[in-house]
């Protein structure tokens, strides 16, 4: 990597400003026909979006590890405001009406991703120890926030246990590598859901109560925003940020005395931030404040997290993330534990195709991809996608550190 002291671009203000053309440019063109269509069809814009800004610090156009826009503006400041609105969108009600077997599946994706992992990490150990050197039980982590929540969860875990730049990196290629291929998996699968349902035997009657439903609910309280809700969905977020920086200090020094609070990083006031972020969110969901996201608190959410994820970006070194092949393998092992796991419970409830696709991708892939894969098998059932992908971003963030601590003492680093 270039000398970052001799960056091109050294200002913060003339960064940021770089970073946001960036990202619009990339949206825009995700959102032309043609070329781009197919190009995006391939390149997912998250991958552009960290990558685009990885290339201007390794080219030593900026100096992305000297600049203050990701900590502490993004990482502290951003991150927890993504988590308040993309939590506080998530209809509980409506998640336990979708059926047992639904929520049964999608329960089941999260505990066998989190097997996974352990297992995957135990096999590398065996197989090729290098692979779990260092931090990379802390990169396991952030996947896993990823893989049971989004991208959020992802980025809170990559705090919480000081995963390394470049480390995290090669855990986002590793992510889009693997998770992309098996939901093309899954849209292949989609196709042949009726003939799969038929062999298996499974009660798929449920599945046309479910378009109607939420295809209603979306229609009931979908609205065009007005200045009033954006100043709400802003105080909000960072009014909730701003609580939850005042609160984290005196919690983090109550639990500091305590051994075993340390090894589960609960002296860190940046933990409690998180999860207070996260429960503040959750909470938020059961009021009035739920319907913010008709008039866009999820988008605005998403919005903050692309900025979050291009300043992480920034500080990355290119050469380095593709400089690990073997943690290809990892990721395969353990999206395969996860297959089977998963599989084996949908064949023991007789639940049908969708509702394992669902389960998966809501996981793996969250609230953005999980719509895509419901509108393969019909446009109606897309909100099903959105409302379970959506329930990842409170339960990610405790899961995937659950995962950390576990991945952490198996590494022996604490």
């Amino acid at each position: 990597m270039p000398d970052s002291s001799h960056a091109l671009i050294q200002n913060d203000i003339v960064l940021f400003g770089l970073i946001a053309a960036t990202l619009a440019l990339v949206f825009w063109t995700a959102s032309l026909k043609g070329f781009w269509q197919k190009f995006y069809g391939v390149v997912p814009p998250l991958l552009l979006c960290y990558f685009i800004p990885g290339i201007f610090n390794s080219i030593g156009l900026i100096d992305g590890t000297g600049s203050q826009l990701y900590n502490p503006i993004a990482s502290r400041v951003l991150l927890p405001a993504a988590l308040v609105l993309l939590t506080l969108t998530i209809d509980l009600k409506a998640v336990m009406g979708l059926g047992w077997k639904l929520l049964a599946m999608y329960f089941g994706a999260s505990l066998s991703i989190m097997l996974g992992a352990f297992v995957a990490f135990w096999v590398m150990q065996q197989m090729h120890p290098q692979t779990t050197a260092g931090d990379t039980w802390g990169g396991m982590a952030a996947l896993a926030g990823s893989w049971i929540g989004g991208g959020a969860n992802m980025v809170a875990m990559k705090e919480v246990f000081e995963v390394d730049e470049t480390t995290f990196g090669q855990f986002v290629v590793l992510d889009v590598g693997v998770g992309y291929v098996w939901m093309a998996v899954l849209i292949f699968l989609a196709g042949r859901a009726k003939a799969i349902d038929a062999r298996a035997g499974a009660d798929t009657a449920a599945i046309e109560t479910l378009k109607q439903r939420l295809a209603a609910y979306n229609a009931q309280h979908a609205r065009i925003p007005t200045q009033a809700d954006f100043m709400l969905i802003i105080g909000l977020a960072f009014g909730v940020v701003g609580l939850a920086h005042a609160v984290s200090v005196p919690l983090a020094g109550w639990f500091a005395p305590l051994p075993w609070a340390h090894r589960i990083s609960l002296d860190s006031p940046y933990v409690w931030v998180v999860l207070l972020a996260t429960l503040a969110g959750l909470g938020l969901s059961f009021t009035r404040a739920r319907q913010l996201d008709g008039a866009g608190a999820s988008k605005i959410g998403t919005l903050l997290l692309y900025v979050l994820i291009a300043s992480i970006g920034m500080q990355m070194d290119i050469g380095a993330v593709l400089a690990r092949p073997w943690l290809f393998v990892l990721g395969i092992v353990w999206i395969a534990v996860h297959i089977v796991l998963l599989w084996g419970l949908g064949r023991l409830l007789k639940a049908p195709l969708f509702y394992f696709a669902m389960g998966s991708q809501s996981n793996i892939g969250g609230p953005a991809s999980a719509p895509v894969v419901a509108a393969v098998f019909h446009p109606a059932l897309a909100p099903i996608g959105a409302l379970l992908g959506t329930l990842g971003y409170a339960t990610g963030t405790v899961l995937a550190y659950l995962v950390g601590i576990g991945l952490r003492a198996m590494a022996g680093a604490g």
